[in-house]
């Protein structure tokens, strides 16, 4: 294959990564609603779109594996390869976290009646797609400046889940342990959803820099 074709194919592989992330970012605004409202209809939505984002996670990985075996890319292009293989991962890990929130939906009610601790969590979902759509464009761009943005940016998720984490303590009454440990797990994993944002942020930074020491900070 000609260089210039194989060109094509990495801004295919660009593209169909930014098409994956759209699909996980749907998911995310219907776990957003859900979240707010308790709707279970949009919850089912997007626990069946969970579905073809999987599919697409195992599609792309093996066109990546595919044009590593059959090209034998080195330098920017190999770097390239790899990092979408990455960005994959974090991407199919979002989807997950996404998915522990909306299985929430028959204790929504529970999560619901203690507002002390339900708006905490609301808020925080709302941070969590905020980084997330940052990763997103940066990748889009492929920005330098978007990414490095991602850079600390989870100081405000960690001031909102040490303030969860006061509440749930104080949490009283017969259902304070069954609310606190479902609070916990969404809010846990809205925590961890900033996380992976940040992660492909590093992943940017090191394949458009080739700076190794934007890797360390992938390490959660």
């Amino acid at each position: 294959m000609g260089r210039r074709a194989f060109s094509g194919e990495l801004d295919q592989l660009r593209l169909q990564v930014e098409l994956m992330a759209i699909r996980v970012d749907q998911n995310l605004e219907r776990m957003r609603e859900f979240l707010a409202n308790g709707d279970r209809s949009v919850a089912e939505v997007a626990l069946a779109s969970d579905d073809d984002i999987d599919a697409m996670n195992v599609s792309l990985t093996e066109r990546c594996y595919e044009l590593i075996a059959r090209e034998a890319p080195v330098a920017s292009d190999l770097r390239f390869v790899v990092s979408a293989l990455r960005v994959l991962g974090e991407l199919e890990r979002v989807g997950d976290l996404t998915l522990r929130i909306v299985k929430l939906a028959p204790e929504w009610d529970l999560l619901h009646s203690r507002e002390e601790t339900f708006e905490i969590l609301v808020a925080m979902s709302e941070l969590a797609i905020n980084h997330y759509r940052l990763a997103l464009r940066a990748w889009s761009a492929q920005d330098l400046g978007l990414a490095q943005d991602l850079i600390g940016t989870n100081q405000a998720m960690d001031a909102s889940t040490e303030r969860l984490m006061r509440e749930l303590l104080n949490l009283q009454g017969p259902d304070a342990v069954p609310c606190a440990l479902r609070t916990l797990v969404a809010g846990r994993a809205l925590d961890r959803i900033v996380d992976h944002a940040a992660i492909i942020g590093a992943r940017l930074r090191y394949l458009l820099t080739g700076d190794p020491d934007h890797l360390a900070t992938e390490i959660r």
